[in-house]
């Protein structure tokens, strides 16, 4: 049995994914067409801040959370008409997320190459 290494799986989920730059994420935001979600965990999020707009939902518990039936869909905290940009704090963990949730269903997924770093650079506004 061969175990695949995270790079591995990351660069196959970047071939079945779409990749937007933190510019592209910006100007949806700007445009109100995203749900832009925060993967990243709460430790993080309290070292580096948040970026404004943004819905956090740990990596661990997204699948959950964006069921159909739960909460974030029901109360249109998430409006699945809209694209979900998701980002962490390099683009790993976002990459393998939009992998699922495409193999959940939903259509208009991408994650940020470079994660929340080059969201900062590139004029996202953070909130600590």
């Amino acid at each position: 049995m061969t175990i695949k290494l995270p790079q591995t799986l990351i660069a196959e989920a970047n071939e079945e994914i779409k990749t937007i730059s933190a510019e592209e994420a910006l100007m949806m935001s700007k445009d109100n067409n995203s749900n832009l979600i925060d993967l990243r965990e709460e430790g993080e999020l309290n070292n580096t801040g948040v970026i404004e707009n943004s819905t956090h939902i740990p990596r661990g518990l997204l699948e959950f959370s964006l069921n159909p039936n739960g909460a974030l869909i029901q109360n249109n905290i998430i409006d699945t008409k809209k694209d979900i940009v998701l980002f962490c704090a390099a683009g790993g963990r976002s990459a393998l997320a939009a992998k699922t949730l495409k193999d959940m269903g939903f259509r208009n997924v991408s994650h940020v190459d470079g994660g929340f770093s080059a969201m900062k650079q590139a004029g996202f506004k953070v909130k600590k």
